[in-house]
């Protein structure tokens, strides 16, 4: 499993570098990705994750190293599903953005639930979404500080696509990421947490 993760990780990074769109772009979008990833080897040992979470975040990483290739507003396949259905706009930033919800969730959960950070589960799902939110707000800030130092790198990176809600809609799609993360795989998430937890 760990060999097929690099793999498919190191195939998609490879293939991402090559001839991006906007080599600028390609950084700051695939930076996260990188940062993932260093985070995983030095946490590896200590803190492993469960195969849902190092999973998910292989999807994540995917979704951005795509993004970075072609930049959010021009992602090919998404300009035929905004053709198809007569969209106004290339929405593959908001499957990026809905990401940013879903994947978070599952690893914050992990990290709140095996470590007891949170004493009950009443809250546990609040403090997770929220959590995603403001990694979310974080994100944002990070897009208007490129906005506002590099006028080159802005709209490619932004891929506001001329929608004067694009910043809210983003932080949106990134709650509903993370309510649904947390509704469809809770279950599957504390079976796997706890076979983890017996050393299996």
């Amino acid at each position: 499993m760990r060999y097929l993760w690099l793999a498919v990780f190191s195939a998609t990074l490879i293939w991402s570098g090559v001839d991006p769109k906007d080599t600028l772009t390609w950084i700051l979008e695939v930076l996260p990705a990188l940062i993932g990833f260093a985070l995983l080897v030095a946490t590896r040992r200590r803190f492993p994750l469960t195969g849902l979470a190092y999973t998910l975040i292989l999807v994540h990483c995917i979704i951005l190293m795509v993004g970075g290739h072609y930049t959010y507003a021009e992602v090919p396949l998404f300009d035929w599903i905004r053709d198809w259905f007569g969209m106004e706009r290339n929405n593959y930033d908001k499957l990026g953005h809905f990401a940013q919800g879903f994947v978070p969730a599952i690893v914050a959960r992990e990290i709140l639930v095996r470590n007891a950070i949170v004493a009950g589960r009443g809250w546990l799902a609040f403090i997770i979404v929220c959590i995603c939110l403001a990694i979310s707000a974080f994100y944002e800030l990070v897009e208007w500080w490129v906005a506002v130092f590099s006028e080159q790198a802005a709209e490619a990176f932004l891929g506001t696509q001329g929608y004067v809600w694009d910043t809210q809609a983003d932080m949106m799609f990134a709650m509903i990421g993370a309510i649904a993360g947390l509704v469809l795989l809770s279950r599957m998430h504390d079976r796997q947490m706890n076979r983890v937890a017996r050393g299996e």
